[in-house]
């Protein structure tokens, strides 16, 4: 192949613009394989987290209590009056009991802190008791931050944005749900009544190929969580914690 000689100064100016555009090429590139499109650790002040808190679509007030129904399936969610230190952060307690036919199959204790000054709910981590007749077998999938590696998770944004990607929990090989915000104006219809402005959020995880729906109403919490629908209102409780409903 022919060549054409170029002046020195051309070919001085060509190979600076190409270090340049291999150096920045190189950071960018860089940038691209460290970067994450889920994030997974939060910047946040400890000091500011508290045990409850009026988050619109978590609101962390003990009795609190949402019932939602599959069938003959259940999932009862509660607002416990305990707390329980985690992570050198005093942190509220979700229950959520979920039955199948009438009969208990799991009881888990989720660990959440509020900040008081975002809104922003995280999660620290939860026991969980699984049943079988009657009977604990397992406390598969538990953990808690702070403990074999594991992270705390951003559980619901105050003002959730659409694409917003986030991990939930950080505990390798045992928990690491991840949600993307898909909607934060859905509206949602339930057997306990028609909601708007609802939060949809879809639910993975790198531990296996399921994928889960949750929707949340502004003012009133999960409504919708895959098969399980809002069936009553959100109210108070009179169950004392720890006891098991009838």
């Amino acid at each position: 192949m022919r060549r054409v000689a170029l002046p020195l100064a051309v070919i001085a100016l060509a190979l600076s613009a190409s270090a340049v555009h291999g150096k920045n090429f190189r950071s960018s590139q860089a940038k691209s394989q460290a970067a994450s499109p889920w994030r997974d650790t939060f910047d946040v002040d400890k000091s500011s987290l508290l045990p409850t808190g009026t988050n619109p679509y978590i609101t962390m007030q003990p009795a609190l209590v949402l019932e939602l129904k599959h069938g003959n399936d259940t999932l009862t969610v509660t607002i416990l009056s305990e707390t329980q230190q985690v992570d050198g952060v005093t942190t509220g307690i979700l229950e959520e009991r979920e039955t199948k036919n009438g009969k208990l199959v799991e009881v888990s204790r989720n660990f959440m802190a509020t900040d008081r000054n975002t809104g922003d709910v995280y999660y620290f981590g939860e026991d969980v008791d699984n049943y079988k007749n009657g009977k604990v077998v397992n406390h598969e999938s538990a953990w808690r931050a702070g403990t074999a590696g594991a992270r705390f998770g951003l559980m619901m944004p105050a003002k959730p944005v659409v694409g917003q990607k986030f991990y939930q929990e950080s505990a390798p090989k045992v928990a690491m749900d991840r949600v993307e915000v898909l909607s934060t104006d859905e509206t949602v219809k339930t057997p306990a009544g028609v909601f708007e402005h609802c939060v949809h959020l879809r639910e993975t995880t790198p531990l296996e190929r399921d994928v889960s729906h949750k929707y949340y109403a502004p003012g009133v919490g999960l409504i919708k969580d895959d098969e399980f629908e809002l069936a009553k209102p959100r109210h108070q409780s009179s169950l004392k914690p720890g006891a098991v409903p009838q």
